[in-house]
């Protein structure tokens, strides 16, 4: 009778373990999915923010004549572009994790790998090609200003827009203007009657500004495959999980 009673013991107590981990096992993975709808929820914010300065960008200034070989490509499509991608993945994945759906979650997966080889592909062609690309920013710059002599052009926004925010005039210095200084490059507003003019060129301060932040650059870089990587290991797991729960292609 004992040995009855301790072996029926033995089964409830293998029964109530099997159930506990059952239990913590499926709190781990809720915990997995709310976190990942939660950073995803965060990454949707950031994408649309992005995607509406870029959209603000479009509807005012869009830099695009500082660089003519790439006025297609501009500061301001460039943003709408980036902010879209964040916000279709970042959704795709919030949707996949709080619906537990194989499709998106693969699917967000395929689309973060390709993402992070992309980000990866252009540091390495930035950091090897880097004296080719900043000549080829210096002979813009200089196109675009003495397209702007040559034609006569009166609209300068995006020249004045530029020196006014780093206080520059001019690629390499005044003289680039010759004698059709615009009054952006003046120290003081009015400029008249003595006027005094940035001593620097912009293209000597984009370079300065770009060294100043290049650490912040890389570490946000970093940061952003950490989380890529993250988000593929989260719903990787995710979708074993519902692999192995047999609940199949929703």
């Amino acid at each position: 009778m004992d040995n009855r009673l301790s072996f029926s013991e033995n089964i409830a107590m293998l029964i109530r373990g099997k159930r506990h981990r059952k239990k913590m096992s499926q709190s781990c993975l809720n915990c997995l999915k709310y976190t990942m709808c939660v950073v995803n929820l965060i990454c949707w914010l950031c994408g649309t923010s992005i995607l509406g300065f870029g959209i603000y960008l479009m509807m005012n200034s869009s830099l695009s004549s500082l660089v003519p070989s790439l006025a297609s490509l501009n500061i301001a499509k460039s943003l709408v572009i980036t902010g879209t991608i964040i916000t279709c993945i970042s959704f795709l994945g919030f949707l996949g994790a709080l619906k537990e759906n194989r499709c998106l979650l693969i699917s967000y997966f395929i689309l973060l790998f390709i993402l992070m080889l992309a980000e990866l592909s252009v540091a390495c062609v930035l950091l090897i090609y880097e004296q080719q690309i900043d000549k080829f920013f210096a002979q813009e710059l200089m196109g675009s200003l003495e397209e702007l002599k040559t034609k006569n052009q009166t609209n300068r926004d995006d020249w004045d827009t530029i020196q006014n925010m780093f206080q520059c005039c001019g690629v390499h210095n005044m003289s680039d203007w010759k004698d059709n200084v615009p009054a952006s490059c003046c120290k003081t507003n009015p400029c008249e009657p003595r006027p005094q003019y940035w001593s620097e060129g912009c293209y000597e301060k984009f370079k300065y500004w770009f060294e100043e932040h290049f650490l912040i650059a890389g570490a946000g870089m970093i940061g952003l495959c950490i989380i890529e990587v993250l988000g593929m290991c989260f719903s990787m797991t995710l979708f074993c999980h519902i692999s192995r729960s047999g609940l199949g292609y929703k």
